[in-house]
């Protein structure tokens, strides 16, 4: 009795529909394959319309600094031009000092000279100290350094200063320079020294 109760509980169980959770799934046919499911696990394209856009324009702190820094260059060549045209103008104005010492010296042998005799003038002593002189009017013309022409121009104030004014001479146009008291000596375009003068004016003596 029991073994006939086995073999129909078998027979069921072999007869019974097979579980849905065993059952396997159809397979898709090669249409369904090739249709994009809309529910994927594709990952989603990041839209450019959201995306963050880097701005074009500059931000206001960058064009401070640039406006700050272009203003501190601009102070610095300022600085640099001024600095070197003041180191010019003191290297200038300390060989003035020493030219205008040359030009003392040399105006001290000049007057020595033009009080010497002819027999004096011919002895060595003193043909040694007129050479000395040409050597000092060559190093002062080394230098850019030139005498200023006096008698019988045109009065200058930019390079003649006035001792005396005197009737004008025969042969002086008035307004003129008459008579040189000390030689002037430019360096280049300005005047290194006046030239002391005598200015001819109209009209006669008395």
């Amino acid at each position: 009795m029991t073994e006939d109760v086995r073999d129909t509980v078998a027979s069921d169980a072999a007869n019974a529909s097979p579980d849905a959770s065993t059952t396997p799934l159809p397979e898709p046919t090669p249409e369904e394959a090739a249709t994009p499911n809309p529910e994927g696990d594709a990952p989603a394209e990041a839209d450019s319309s959201t995306a963050p856009q880097a701005s074009s324009e500059p931000r206001p702190e960058a064009v401070d600094y640039k406006d700050r820094w272009l203003r501190t260059e601009a102070d610095l060549q300022n600085v640099r031009r001024r600095s070197a045209r003041e180191r010019e103008e003191a290297v200038q104005r300390a060989e003035d000092s020493v030219l205008l010492d040359v030009i003392g010296l040399l105006d001290d042998l000049d007057r020595a000279l033009a009080v010497l005799t002819a027999e004096q003038a011919a002895e060595a002593w003193a043909q040694g100290v007129a050479l000395t002189a040409q050597r000092m009017r060559d190093m002062l013309a080394r230098n850019g350094v030139t005498p200023v022409a006096s008698v019988g121009e045109p009065f200058n104030p930019l390079v003649h200063e006035a001792l005396l004014e005197i009737p004008a001479p025969e042969g002086v146009t008035p307004g003129c320079v008459a008579q040189e008291v000390a030689k002037g000596y430019r360096r280049g375009e300005r005047a290194l020294r006046a030239a002391r003068v005598v200015v001819a004016r109209a009209g006669s003596e008395g």
